[in-house]
């Protein structure tokens, strides 16, 4: 059975709107900003428009994204987790973001609570270790929440703490400080959760780790991820 397009009933071209999602998602602007960006290659369309396209289409790109790097990891042995947890207001209330990191930098999951307690800390790593397995190495920092945690699941022998072992995690933070700024913070929890869940996920993708490659290289990856990006959802 062929899988319907989520296009079928808009009059905008795909790669418009992949290309208003992709900016709105992965830079540091406003929707006012990729408005006026669109409007100088030629597309007049309003803000509020690109606010729906980002919340139709932005879960969809994200979720088929997110099932081929499972696909990929689930492969390969999990060698090291990074778990890390910010805090977030909320219309002046604080929440808690959770995110685990593996060992090359890519965000694995990004969980919202409204508490930094051992119920959350479980829930956050069940939910991750359902998605991709178990680490062989678990580094956290030292907030009690995460051994109470391991000590239900089992894994306490896994845990590793130490002063910048978690550097890798507590880096993943800064594109999301960057949004967080740009969006003036976020007024409801469920919208931070869709954000937060988007966000990571396109910004592994386009996460090619410049420093690691050469030029060539580089500009080899970056192709290659655009090209794969312009064929999400393709019917």
């Amino acid at each position: 059975m062929t899988k319907r397009s989520p296009f079928r009933y808009f009059k905008t071209s795909p790669e418009i709107i992949r290309l208003a999602v992709m900016l709105y998602v992965r830079f540091p602007l406003s929707l006012r900003n990729v408005e006026d960006l669109l409007h100088e290659r030629g597309v007049d369309v309003s803000h509020e428009t690109i606010r729906f396209w980002w919340n139709r289409f932005g879960p969809i790109f994200a979720a088929e994204i997110r099932k081929r790097r499972v696909e990929k990891m689930r492969a390969h042995s999990n060698w090291q987790w990074h778990l890390d947890e910010i805090f977030v207001k909320i219309n002046g209330v604080t929440h808690y973001l959770w995110r685990a990191v593996d060992h090359e930098g890519e965000v694995l999951e990004s969980y919202v609570t409204k508490r930094r307690d051992r119920k959350a800390a479980l829930k956050f790593l069940r939910k991750s270790m359902k998605r991709y397995g178990q680490p062989e190495i678990i580094v956290t920092d030292k907030l009690p929440s995460y051994g109470a945690a391991m000590k239900v699941i089992g894994n306490v022998s896994k845990q590793e703490t130490g002063h910048r072992k978690n550097n890798r995690a507590e880096n993943s933070h800064l594109p999301f400080r960057r949004r967080e700024r740009a969006m003036l913070r976020f007024r409801k929890m469920r919208s931070l959760q869709k954000f937060v869940a988007v966000h990571s996920s396109i910004s592994n993708h386009f996460n090619k780790e410049r420093h690691l490659y050469s030029r060539d290289n580089f500009k080899l990856n970056r192709d290659a991820a655009l090209n794969e990006w312009r064929g999400l959802c393709a019917s």
